[in-house]
């Protein structure tokens, strides 16, 4: 047993290996490769690896773990901002082109219920397959990238009552006997999911805690694993989408100050799994079915992709999307996906579909899937061209191996100060901001400035951190911020870390990473111009000083005991009422102090 589970890895490994960069060196994707990898060593052509619905089955993790790590990309709140695109967009499209697929399947003879299935099923698109295409592509954040996503989420969702009502289009059941169980399942899976969500909002932070504090990387990468697979089984037993659950997870973890150590240790598994994915789909494809019938095959395939990419550009344009955008959808979400094999064969077991018809389907999505790199890459270099083109984008800056002592990261108002003193000393040191425009602005007054993410460690190694001695992260956004720090500490560990802190929150999230030294950046002037106020209201200015230089390190020692009980919100404001408490009385005990308001001066009466 062992022996062979290790031969079957070793046969995807090699066959990774050799077939993978091969293809992609010829330009067309690491996606496609994996799928003429999987056809190669599958039961269609070497025979390799004969159990490949198995390895389908078990590959499916691979999707999970992706749509993980893509929910710790999103905040809630920017969820709650993409509602409209999920739901008005998604819908839109899937009626669309449910509705254009099924016209075409009744045309072709199928009973209204069969047509329907086929309809939806091949309506439905390839979530791994284009979320890859696009993070090769680096277009995950752009606009046709964001809407793809959207439309992406929507169909797993729509997905799921579709799979639950294909027993009742078939009527294999008596008609009350299939609502009632449907209603049952519908409670089911509306229980779990409610509790999923609930049951992560509170639990989730504790358990990361409390890994975290074991300081085993291995307890805190099981963790992460057991909250993946854990969701995704969830949904699953509730008769839902693994995928769902684990993005969930992944969404309810976004805000936590553990993410990105929770995506550092996935990512690993996501990458090998969903490679696994890919290639266990073109085992899947059957070629003995494509060799009888090649006309058949490839004809139904390319009638898919132009039906989908025909109701996709016209679904864009009706939401208003602009021509640029439509186009680029339309080439990327042209293809059927995995959940439509799902659909096509749960319809085929319930006796809707036949089985010949239901193998030849699962063969013209898998041929729409292997088109679709192809595809989107002649598109992306014959058609878009011709499309009004945004500003290029700006490739990022080398800087010159200078040897400095100090990188500072961010060059904003913060930044450009201690430039100027750094500048004045004649001290070396080589800056990266990510803002082309504020790049363009400080070299026209002569400052050594360089356009590049911080964030990426071959660009701070080339801009000297191997030998700098200091590194200052002088970025407001906390997000950018921890991303930065938590590469550097564990890259270049010898670099002191100087930090800007935008609240306490940041400030608390840096002396966890343990930051060498850290500034709230409204702090100095917060409490500058409270002593200015004192001063104006009648209080002597030594009084005010030395009240001002009494809080700082009570609001120090305050800022440390908060963070003892850290993610604990009920004891973190506790910590906060009890710090306030202790103000007053350290106040109240100071004679050179002074605790009551002084009298106001009379008004002055004017003419006007």
């Amino acid at each position: 047993m062992a022996i062979a589970l290790l031969y079957n890895v070793l046969i995807f490994l090699v066959a990774a290996v050799l077939i993978v960069p091969l293809v992609k060196r010829l330009g067309l994707g690491e996606v496609l490769g994996y799928l003429v990898a999987g056809v190669v060593i599958g039961p269609s052509a070497l025979g390799l690896v004969p159990d490949a619905d198995a390895v389908l089955q078990f590959s499916q993790v691979g999707i999970v773990f992706l749509l993980f790590v893509i929910g710790l990309e999103l905040k809630p709140a920017r969820l709650k901002l993409m509602r409209k695109a999920v739901f008005h967009f998604g819908s839109l499209q899937v009626a669309v082109t449910t509705t254009l697929l099924t016209g075409l399947a009744l045309l072709a003879g199928l009973s209204p219920a069969a047509a329907l299935v086929v309809g939806f099923s091949l309506g439905l698109c390839s979530t791994p397959l284009v979320l890859q295409l696009l993070g090769e592509r680096g277009e995950l954040g752009s606009r046709h990238g964001r809407y793809a996503f959207a439309l992406l989420l929507f169909q797993d969702i729509a997905a799921i009552p579709v799979l639950a009502a294909i027993p009742l289009l078939a009527g294999g059941a008596s008609l009350g006997g299939d609502w009632t169980h449907l209603l049952a399942e519908v409670l089911i899976a509306v229980g779990a999911f409610v509790g999923l969500i609930v049951g992560g909002r509170y639990l989730l932070r504790p358990l990361f805690r409390f890994a975290a504090g074991t300081r085993s990387r291995e307890v805190f990468a099981g963790t992460a694993l057991l909250v993946v697979i854990g969701a995704a089984l969830l949904m699953e037993l509730a008769g839902l989408s693994m995928a769902l659950g684990a993005f969930i997870a992944g969404v309810l973890l976004a805000d936590s100050e553990y993410r990105h150590s929770i995506e550092a240790d996935i990512e690993p598994f996501r990458g090998l799994l969903l490679g696994l994915f890919f290639m266990a789909v073109g085992m899947t494809a059957q070629i003995g079915l494509l060799a009888e019938k090649p006309g058949l095959a490839l004809g139904l395939a390319a009638g898919l992709l132009a039906a989908k990419w025909l109701a996709m550009t016209l679904s864009a344009r009706l939401y208003r999307r602009d021509w640029k955008t439509a186009l680029n959808l339309g080439a990327l979400l042209s293809q059927g996906g995995e959940f439509g094999f799902v659909l096509l064969t749960a319809a085929g077991a319930a006796g809707l579909l036949d089985a010949s018809l239901v193998g030849l389907l699962v063969l013209v999505v898998s041929l729409s899937m292997a088109a679709t790199p192809v595809l989107f890459l002649l598109h992306a270099r014959l058609i878009r061209p011709l499309l009004k083109a945004d500003r290029p984008r700006r490739d990022y800056d080398r800087p010159p191996p200078i040897g400095p002592q100090i990188i500072i990261a961010g060059f904003g108002r913060f930044g450009q100060i201690m430039g100027r003193i750094l500048q004045g000393l004649k001290i070396p040191y080589t800056v990266l901001d990510s803002n082309a425009e504020r790049v363009d602005v400080v070299r026209r007054y002569g400052n050594d400035i360089y356009f590049g993410d911080a964030s990426r460690l071959d660009l701070l190694e080339a801009a000297g951190a191997d030998k700098a001695r200091v590194m200052v992260v002088a970025i407001g956004d906390i997000e950018t911020s921890m991303r930065i720090v938590q590469r550097v500490k564990r890259r270049f560990p010898h670099l002191r870390v100087y930090a800007r802190a935008r609240d306490r929150y940041h400030a608390q999230l840096l002396m966890r990473a343990e930051v060498t030294y850290i500034i709230r950046e409204l702090l100095p002037a917060s409490l500058e111009l409270t002593r200015e106020v004192l001063v104006g209201v009648g209080i002597s200015r030594e009084q005010a000083s030395h009240t001002v230089e009494t809080f700082r390190p009570h609001d120090e020692r305050a800022l440390k005991r908060q963070l003892e009980v850290f993610g604990n919100k009920r004891e973190q404001i506790q910590t906060i009422q009890q710090a306030a408490r202790e103000l007053e009385e350290l106040f109240e005990a100071d004679e050179d102090i002074a605790t009551t308001a002084p009298e106001r001066p009379p008004e002055r009466r004017g003419t006007t």
